[in-house]
């Protein structure tokens, strides 16, 4: 049924923003025409939270390492809020160069098993195929038996390629 997520981020600064993506976060990406990218995700969750008002929706990152991210950032010159500890989860806001914030946090919550990457909902099951009959291995000749050349010479006197004998037999199967 479903087999993945589309979100959007909407920036004054859009192109500042796509570069962050693709040359800070090192998301993989299309570009889909006219340097429009979109940009592959991890795995994701979604929660419903209980809320006043409909169609209101955040968007946050996870890391492993909030602390160790903001240090990564620095090393950019992206500023970062300072870390906030909401039991659920340790969360910071990334300044993005279009001027918005995105919210990273690392959960500390249980997560949900994810899906296959090749997506396990999305597979259509397999059709059977008919078996082949399983090849049969030559029977051997007994041991100390004299071996028959099937070899024969040709007009030159050299051997060519040994032959199969035809079996005129029928076998049940």
């Amino acid at each position: 049924m479903i087999n993945g997520a589309h979100a959007i981020i909407y920036s004054s600064d859009a192109d500042a923003d796509r570069a962050f993506l693709r040359d800070v976060l090192k998301l993989a990406h299309v570009d889909v025409g006219g340097g429009w990218l979109i940009f592959a995700l991890p795995p994701a969750e979604v929660a419903i939270h209980p809320g006043d008002e409909n169609d209101v929706h955040e968007l946050y990152l996870m890391c492993e390492d909030v602390e160790r991210l903001i240090s990564q950032m620095h090393g950019h010159a992206i500023a970062c809020t300072a870390v906030e500890n909401l039991g659920w989860g340790l969360r910071t806001n990334v300044t993005l160069p279009g001027g918005g914030r995105l919210g990273v946090y690392q959960p500390r919550h249980e997560r949900p098993p994810q899906a296959a990457a090749a997506g396990t909902a999305a597979k259509k099951p397999r059709r059977r195929t008919a078996r082949k009959a399983p090849k049969r291995a030559a029977k051997k000749a007994p041991r100390g038996a004299a071996k028959k050349s099937t070899r024969t010479a040709n007009a030159s006197g050299t051997h060519s390629r040994p032959t199969r004998k035809k079996s005129t037999s029928r076998r049940k199967r």
